[in-house]
């Protein structure tokens, strides 16, 4: 690839984008670094594909600006931007060739044959595709025919890369491999990589940072272990994977540690927000919450084994449903006792979204 024109950042600054009342997105700020790989994460409905189609200029803002450094680029059609695009479905032309299919984009921009030539040999090289070049996309394996819609994307030399969910069509080890691939192929180009996805595995693997988004906000921007250990606010923790649940009251606080009562069961945690002093919730992730002889007690459903530990759903106080996990199958109808180390227990105001 050859080096891509000199640019520093992308930034929108509070982007907006309604749908006749409905506001879909409201106020985006934010600045991404050349080189950055981002991740817009967020479950659907969200807002996340609408601030991707956005920058790509395949739908029009509501209000706010988008800049390239000095260079106001939400005002260009898409075919001005330059960036390049992969989309969940490949979008590949059946009836060309998988050389063809990579060079549509340069010949749409009149780029001249022998440096197209060039351009789609070098994108084929990237995504180890070479020898694939004179089939059909028909002729390929689903992780190969998104390769070539990477390809396509990468060959206009673009300053970004747009990708919208490009791994949810393959199977589980599909997935795992590709995730290998997009990240080799973003630090060969230097660009940006904006990555569209619901799944917070994809996020944590592949972003320098991920952006969550919920009901056209950013709720919290960080790296992956930033979000990963330390959520801002219950909603974040919820899609970051703590599934648990429990509602309670604060009888002691000593500095950020809280000492929390169930109905009478105590339990202990990290404040990660300023306590209003009424009902918390403690957030805990599955993997955290561990059954023992001690803890908080709660009645097994389901325990299954997932090769190495077991992990169960049960009934706790007040009805609340607890996931954990256990050393040892339990059966359904036991009694369990659940306890969790105090720094993996997370706690929020109760009012929180």
């Amino acid at each position: 690839m050859s080096t891509l024109g000199s640019f520093s950042t992308l930034k929108l600054d509070k982007v907006g984008r309604d749908f006749g009342a409905m506001n879909v997105l409201k106020d985006l700020s934010l600045t991404i670094r050349r080189g950055e790989f981002i991740a817009l994460l967020g479950p659907s409905g969200c807002g996340k594909s609408t601030a991707l189609n956005c920058i790509a200029g395949l739908l029009p803002t509501t209000r706010g600006s988008i800049w390239l450094d000095d260079k106001r680029i939400d005002t260009l059609g898409p075919e001005d931007r330059g960036f390049g695009m992969v989309f969940q479905n490949y979008a590949l032309f059946p009836h060309m060739s998988v050389r063809d299919n990579v060079g549509f984009g340069l010949r749409m921009r009149s780029v001249a044959k022998n440096e197209a030539d060039k351009r789609v040999a070098a994108a084929l090289a990237t995504v180890r595709l070479t020898d694939q070049a004179a089939k059909l996309p028909g002729q390929l394996s689903g992780g190969q025919q998104q390769r070539v819609a990477i390809a396509r994307a990468i060959a206009v030399e673009p300053p970004l890369v747009l990708m919208d969910e490009p791994l949810s069509n393959l199977d589980a080890k599909l997935r795992l491999e590709m995730r290998q691939e997009i990240r080799r192929i973003h630090a060969s180009l230097g660009s940006i990589t904006l990555y569209v996805t619901h799944d917070q595995d994809e996020a944590l693997s592949l972003a320098d940072r991920i952006v969550v988004m919920r009901s056209g906000v950013i709720r919290q921007i960080g790296t992956p272990e930033d979000l990963y250990q330390r959520p801002a606010s219950l909603d974040v923790a919820e899609f970051m994977g703590f599934r648990n649940r429990l509602p309670g009251r604060v009888s002691s606080v000593m500095g950020e540690r809280i000492s929390l009562d169930f109905g009478g069961d105590k339990l202990e945690g990290m404040a990660r927000e300023q306590l209003d002093g009424k009902g918390v919730i403690a957030a805990i992730r599955p993997d955290d919450l561990v059954a023992g002889t001690s803890g908080v007690p709660a009645t097994v459903e389901v325990c299954e084994y997932r090769g190495h530990a077991f992990f169960g759903a049960a009934r706790g106080p007040g009805g609340a449903e607890l996931f954990f996990r256990a050393s040892q199958r339990l059966k359904p109808g036991e009694t369990v006792h659940l306890a969790a180390d105090p720094t993996r227990v997370l706690v929020f105001n109760e009012t929180a979204p």
